[in-house]
């Protein structure tokens, strides 16, 4: 073969290997990994599990609660003392350590004086069993085997009673300091803020018996009881503030948890709180808390209601419908849209209407364009329309989102229509410019497509041209 010849077939061999190169990448570039559009798949989620309306949800933050009636306290008095005087009646409110009633001083210092009497004669015949003791001791001395015998017998008698006296005054010097006491408190005290109920005077007292003598109920009318278990003990706390809400209105109010009872509660048939669960193991403990409402107005004695911990919420927007994370919203010009599942399971533009916006949350209203039923994909620089939709996450051959979180920068924040900004392309949200591929080394080429679409697929991609070369090196040495 002549010189001009070789030359020749150089210059084709080249021409073709470069056509298949070129041809090849922007085949590559149009369908992602090599396949048509339609055979990749996209990993999409039901919008009723992404929307974030705040409409009720029973959680750990939500207790059941009901109305009943505020604490009431057994005032009890010593039946062993005498009532001079019931200071309070019917209907009196009284603070912790108001006195409620006297006890008769007069009886009780004549107790306490007929107690110190009977101490006073048992010391004496101590005294005088001793005395005796040690004169039946002497006589013994001096008296033959069997009236030594009569005389241990009288002596061990007189020393079982002086034991016995020794005890009785113990129990009397006891007595002694009660009576001491109750001289110095000859009264009884509230034991908590309220209103006095049921107050018996000392003749019905003694008619009825019992030693409960009045009660005294706690302030207000009706306190609400709620009650939690061990699995959300953490959120209850005295003091804590709560958000009372009615179960037959929009009606709230405010309250303090002014108890907690850390005493487990029993689970009846016809208890409110009760999942009518046999198994205890397969249970947990139930507790009581009490919550104080700053008013009481529209509330009923048996009315069940619903306890939230106060995080503020009360002063968030008032979400129904639909609401999503403003990540999923894209944008195409001065219009909104998302990545929806078509009714042929294919990837589609879906063109959506922005309502309110929570800044807070990160969230926004779709007033129109999507319902509950639908299926949605997070927004990928790889997504396009076409693509095959999936629910099934192993069957994912889109790689994983690597949307920038800077994407939407320049989006406008006020809400509306113009409140989101995210256009899908390629990386900077720019389109891919072949003048500037054109003028790139290969080892530049292959960086910026390692960066836009993940070393993993160039890395095979990179396999599938380097064997291309290697095939043009061999027909150039032919």
């Amino acid at each position: 073969m002549t010189t001009k010849k070789r030359i020749c077939t150089v210059i084709i061999v080249l021409v073709i290997v470069c056509t298949v190169c070129v041809g090849g990448f922007f085949v590559w570039k149009k369908t992602g990994k090599g396949g048509s559009k339609s055979s990749q798949k996209v990993y999409v989620q039901k919008v009723s599990s992404l929307n974030t309306a705040s409409d009720f949800k029973l959680s750990n933050r939500s207790f059941l609660g009901v109305v009943e009636a505020q604490e009431s306290v057994d005032v009890k008095y010593d039946s062993s003392k005498t009532v001079a005087e019931i200071l309070v009646k019917n209907g009196d409110s009284v603070k912790k350590g108001d006195k409620l009633l006297t006890y008769d001083v007069e009886a009780i210092n004549l107790q306490l004086e007929q107690a110190k009497l009977e101490v006073e004669r048992l010391q004496n015949e101590i005294a005088s069993n001793k005395s005796q003791i040690a004169e039946l001791e002497k006589e013994k001395k001096n008296a033959d085997q069997d009236a030594a015998v009569s005389y241990t017998t009288q002596i061990l008698s007189l020393q079982s009673d002086n034991a016995k006296n020794e005890y009785d005054i113990k129990a009397k010097n006891v007595e002694i300091k009660k009576l001491e006491a109750s001289t110095k408190n000859a009264y009884v005290t509230a034991s908590i803020d309220g209103t006095v109920k049921n107050v018996k005077t000392v003749d019905k007292l003694q008619q009825d018996g019992g030693d409960v003598i009045m009660q005294i109920t706690e302030e207000g009318d009706y306190r609400i009881k709620g009650r939690f278990n061990e699995q959300n003990s953490k959120d209850i706390m005295q003091g804590a503030s709560v958000i009372v809400k009615s179960r037959l209105d929009d009606s709230t109010w405010k309250g303090e948890i002014t108890s907690v009872d850390t005493s487990p509660q029993k689970n009846s048939g016809d208890d409110i709180y009760s999942f009518g669960s046999s198994d205890e193991m397969s249970q947990s403990s139930n507790y009581a808390f009490y919550v104080k409402p700053e008013n009481f107005d529209g509330l009923m004695l048996g009315q069940h209601v619903l306890i939230e911990i106060d995080n503020g919420q009360d002063t968030s927007i008032n979400k129904t419908g639909i609401w999503l994370y403003s990540d999923f919203i894209c944008k195409d010009g001065k219009k909104n849209y998302v990545w929806a599942k078509d009714k042929d399971g294919k990837i589609e533009k879906r063109y959506v209407e922005i309502g309110q916006k929570d800044e807070d949350n990160g969230d926004c209203e779709i007033k129109s364009g999507l319902e509950k039923g639908d299926y949605i994909a997070y927004p990928d620089k790889s997504i396009e329309e076409g693509m095959t939709a999936t629910t099934n996450e192993a069957d994912v051959s889109v790689p994983p989102n690597d949307l920038d979180t800077n994407d939407n920068s320049d989006a406008d924040t006020e809400g509306g229509d113009e409140d989101i900004a995210f256009d899908g392309s390629g990386e900077d949200g720019m389109a891919i410019d072949e003048d500037m591929l054109a003028s790139m080394t290969d080892e530049e080429i292959q960086e910026y497509f390692n960066k836009l679409y993940g070393e993993e697929e160039n890395a095979e991609n990179a396999d599938g041209e380097n064997a291309d070369a290697a095939d043009a090196d061999a027909a150039f040495a032919e």
